[in-house]
């Protein structure tokens, strides 16, 4: 019986952690963007606004398609550039945000950028969904990419 009682508890508790990964995610499952689907939108022509919110040193050495780089959205700067990317967007503007530096669970970028546009009225926003890296869940499926400028 008290390994029956202690076993609910873990499960208990297992679900409660997974639950406040999702509670802690301000975007909704429907605005979170297959790395697939993202990329046969791409292939068709119809690019939504794609804004790297990533580290330089993984923007300039390569990139989603017509990307804008905003920077680290972390930290005060970032979200300042990004607000100024935008400044002449209509709300309604489809955009794509992405980082993959690092697993998306764990990264410090794609938050406080999706936050911020939210704040600022933005409807239509997707999070590119990088469950690992951009290297693994991207770049190494052939997806459209392009070589970034290795001397920044």
């Amino acid at each position: 019986m008290t390994r029956f009682v202690g076993g609910a508890i873990l499960l208990g508790l297992l679900a409660l952690v997974g639950s406040s990964q999702e509670a802690a995610d301000p975007w909704s499952r429907g605005e979170l963007l297959p790395p697939g689907a993202l990329a046969q939108t791409l292939r068709s022509g119809k690019a939504p606004v794609i804004m790297a919110v990533t580290f330089s040193v993984l923007y300039h050495s390569r990139h989603l398609p017509h990307a804008v780089y905003i920077g680290p959205t972390v930290n005060p700067e970032g979200i300042a550039a990004l607000k100024k990317a935008v400044a002449n967007l209509p709300q309604d503007t489809s955009i794509v945000l992405y980082c993959g530096c690092c697993p998306m669970t764990k990264c410090p970028n794609i938050r406080p950028a999706y936050r911020a546009l939210k704040e600022m009225g933005y409807t239509h926003l997707q999070v590119l969904d990088i469950p690992t890296n951009m290297h693994t869940d991207w770049y190494s499926k052939g997806y459209p990419s392009e070589p970034g400028s290795a001397g920044h």
